[in-house]
């Protein structure tokens, strides 16, 4: 600092500053606009919360964390079966607005970021399963607390839409809710 006070840039620095600083923003524009495309999440339906790249990351993550302990068994439901995604997009149109905008914080942080993290260059949709895997073991142990909140959220959605379907009830042993046992069917007519 000179005795006359702080020096001001001149124009020359300023404008340079201005102009990299419109090449970096334009540049990660580019970027996320390159990385954010390409979905292409045919449900046969509209979404009514998520995007498609959230559906998207719904589906490959539900596909990881619900896979079947025995694959190629006919019994055990997928979570594509049971529509897990379709289940987790009617779930999250119904909270509140704070609360959606975390779930698809969430979603783009384990879709864009979490790969980087353990080294990986592509999105976790365009993953190897076993990279799904790694990124979402990262995740799910990290030492930040936030970031094992994104899998606890994630997984947490996952299992709701999958165990709430009662073809996946046997892979647990569970046979169904006690309550509406012994009561009459009413489809049924009375003796």
């Amino acid at each position: 600092m000179s005795a006359s006070g702080p020096r001001r840039p001149s124009r020359r620095a300023a404008l340079r500053t201005i102009v990299v600083g419109a090449a970096l923003a334009g540049l990660g524009g580019a970027v996320a606009l390159v990385r954010g495309r390409g979905y292409d999440v045919d449900r046969g339906r509209p979404t009514l919360a998520l995007a498609p790249s959230e559906v998207a990351v719904i589906l490959h993550a539900a596909r990881r964390i619900a896979a079947p302990d025995r694959p190629g068994d006919g019994a055990v439901p997928s979570a594509d079966d049971v529509d897990v995604a379709g289940f987790v997009d009617a779930y999250v149109s119904r909270m509140p607005a704070p609360m959606r905008r975390d779930v698809s914080r969430a979603l783009l942080y384990l879709e864009q970021v979490a790969p980087i993290t353990v080294g990986l260059a592509s999105r976790f949709t365009r993953l190897s399963p076993e990279d799904q895997d790694r990124v979402l073991s990262a995740v799910e142990s990290s030492s930040v607390a936030v970031l094992r909140g994104v899998f606890a959220c994630v997984k947490s959605l996952v299992f709701m839409g999958y165990y709430r379907d009662p073809r996946t009830w046997r892979v647990l042993g569970y046979d169904g809710p006690w309550l509406r046992r012994g009561a009459p069917d009413p489809a049924r007519p009375s003796p």
